[in-house]
């Protein structure tokens, strides 16, 4: 990390081509999540959770392709707890009751001789789903409206609270755009559910800590180097917390991709949302956030 002690990149100087980069994945990711649509998981389009427990391991991607044939649409089946336990959510419309059995005599059928019993079992109706919807989705909306008076308050000009704002959205549509992309293509689940919003909250929080610390280095140094030109400026309070940056995001992507490797199914979306967060947050902090602030700041000069 020596390169680290006095670095001098050019980060403004290369914002128009970060611009261009951030925008074709940002309209990429917008035109995949309205053409796809969202994919949304048992707690936001309705439907029956059962958790099944068995007397050895079960191989969840197996009891998910041999379920999908007779509920009609792909389950979601994770491990719940144990790997001899399994949570089984689908949207299926018939009654808990014929759910069941159609779950069960599937079991059966493709596990020779499994000795299983059901835990516990749910149901989600659409009315209740659709609530729960519009609650995340408010939910994601109030953070970023408090976020942007919290900055406006704290440093006074609406410049950071916008460019603040745009690198929240940044984040959470693009980290949305590759959910949406990769929910039929990866093994593991991606749908969304009320731990994917979780974790988009947790990267709101992420991105945001990270971005203040950049806005509170550029506010001390307007006031240390009156003098200097803005865009060096810029670029030097970027340097100057570049050290953190770098150090914070590599410890945290290694304690979420431990999580995303070792933390079972039932945490493979939330880690892989924060591992995509943790990237995206640092790249908007620097290529995203603090140019907007440059762009919109009257008072810039250039050299």
């Amino acid at each position: 990390m020596r390169w680290f002690e006095t670095p001098n990149f050019d980060f403004l100087g290369k914002r128009k081509v970060a611009y261009t980069l951030s925008s074709v994945i940002f309209i990429a990711s917008l035109a995949i999540i309205f053409t796809k649509g969202l994919q949304y998981g048992i707690d936001f389009r309705g439907g029956k959770e059962f958790v099944y427990v068995f007397d050895a391991p079960v191989n969840t991607q197996d009891v998910r392709s041999f379920l999908t044939e007779p509920l009609g649409s792909t389950p979601e089946v994770k491990l719940f707890g144990s790997d001899s336990e399994i949570l089984i959510r689908t949207d299926n419309e018939l009654s808990t009751d014929e759910v069941q059995n159609i779950i069960e005599d599937a079991i059966s059928t493709n596990i020779s001789g499994a000795t299983f019993s059901m835990e516990k079992s749910d149901s989600i109706g659409p009315r209740f789903a659709e609530d729960l919807k519009g609650a995340a989705a408010q939910s994601v909306v109030y953070a970023i409206v408090i976020i942007f008076l919290y900055i406006l308050i704290r440093f006074r000009k609406w410049t950071f609270s916008a460019g603040a704002v745009a690198a929240l959205l940044h984040d959470v549509v693009i980290t949305l755009g590759i959910f949406t992309l990769l929910s039929d293509v990866v093994s593991f689940n991606l749908l969304i559910d009320q731990n994917i919003i979780a974790a988009f909250l947790t990267i709101v929080g992420y991105s945001l800590n990270d971005t203040v610390v950049v806005f509170d280095r550029i506010r001390e140094n307007k006031l240390v180097h009156k003098g200097m030109d803005t865009i060096a400026m810029f670029n030097k309070s970027l340097n100057d917390t570049l050290s953190r940056t770098v150090i914070t995001s590599l410890t945290t992507f290694f304690v979420v991709t431990i999580l995303f490797i070792f933390g079972g199914e039932v945490l493979k979306g939330l880690s892989f949302a924060l591992i995509i967060g943790v990237i995206l947050g640092t790249y908007s902090s620097l290529f995203v956030a603090s140019p907007l602030v440059l762009e919109l700041d009257p008072k810039k000069t250039t050299k």
